[in-house]
């Protein structure tokens, strides 16, 4: 039994005619006749009690006809519902990304993603760069928004920039850089300096290097897994850190927050993606988030 079969009993159960059923389906009224009798043979049972010029159901075609007219709705909504899939219009994407970097993008994205495509559901996880890009290759994320990691994490992964970030210092309330303009990274060379975890953020230890290039860098007093307990740790006076520019959206009022003398050092953040990723609503994600690329 195919989907014409069920088609084509419908419409001979509605015309009560096989000409007129033939007409409408545009097949010839032999072709049309000789499915119907496939289809019975198939069942076992007679489906129409034929007259001179009409057909009528026996109570097996009555039966069959809801149960015929479900299948084909059935098939209708999984065409549909693919089809909307297909074109990024229902469904779900998993995006990864780093809270203290996106606080001033990510908002309105969503918003233009939900205005995109209304039916898609954006889950959002906080991770890691590392948790980000296992998260990709693994096919549990679509994607992720990260600082740019080595070419060697982006094997397989296609990267577009959205901004460059340019490097701030991170103080407590009263430290004695606090009270200037710009901090040149000289002065910064006795400090206790507190980093995000190496394990968990290669790239912004790569980033230290890139912005202490040229000049001694501080000790690394200890390292956090998140910008909450960073925060904490420079607040309660354990030494400072290099953030970046925005990151006083996380912090507040907590600590202050100053320009180093080395705007060379900015670093590269935007959305990464597998290449072989051909799903509509990975291209709408990326297309809502890059949409509005400017510098923070």
């Amino acid at each position: 039994m195919e989907l014409r079969h069920l088609r084509y009993f419908v419409a001979v159960a509605e015309e009560e005619n096989v000409t007129r059923a033939a007409a409408r389906l545009h097949v010839a009224q032999p072709s049309l006749s000789r499915q119907i009798r496939d289809l019975e043979d198939e069942l076992g049972v007679p489906l129409f009690e034929h007259a001179a010029r009409t057909v009528r159901l026996t109570d097996a075609g009555r039966h069959f006809l809801k149960e015929a007219r479900e299948a084909m709705a059935k098939v209708e909504d999984a065409i549909r519902s693919v089809r909307e899939f297909a074109h990024g219009n229902r469904g779900e994407i998993h995006v990864g990304f780093a809270p203290s970097l996106t606080t001033r993008i990510l908002p309105a994205a969503l918003r233009t993603f939900q205005e995109r495509c209304p039916a898609v559901h954006a889950r959002l996880h906080d991770l890691s760069t590392e948790g980000m890009l296992a998260g990709l290759r693994d096919g549990v994320l679509g994607a992720a928004l990260l600082v740019k990691p080595s070419a060697a994490a982006l094997e397989g992964m296609a990267y577009e920039e959205i901004f460059r970030f340019r490097p701030r210092v991170a103080l407590p309330m009263g430290h004695r850089l606090a009270a200037l303009e710009e901090v040149p990274l000289a002065e910064l060379a006795e400090e206790s300096l507190l980093a995000y975890s190496r394990a968990d953020y290669p790239e912004y230890h790569t980033w230290l290097e890139l912005v202490f290039k040229g000049t001694r860098q501080p000790r690394i007093a200890a390292e956090y897994d998140g910008s909450t307990s960073l925060i904490a740790a420079i607040e309660s006076g354990c030494g400072v850190a290099m953030v970046q520019d925005g990151f006083e959206t996380l912090a507040g009022a907590r600590l202050v927050l100053r320009p180093v003398d080395d705007d060379a050092a900015a670093f590269s953040f935007g959305v990464a993606w597998r290449k072989d990723d051909g799903a509509a609503t990975t291209r709408e994600f990326v297309a809502a988030v890059t949409g509005g690329r400017r510098e923070p």
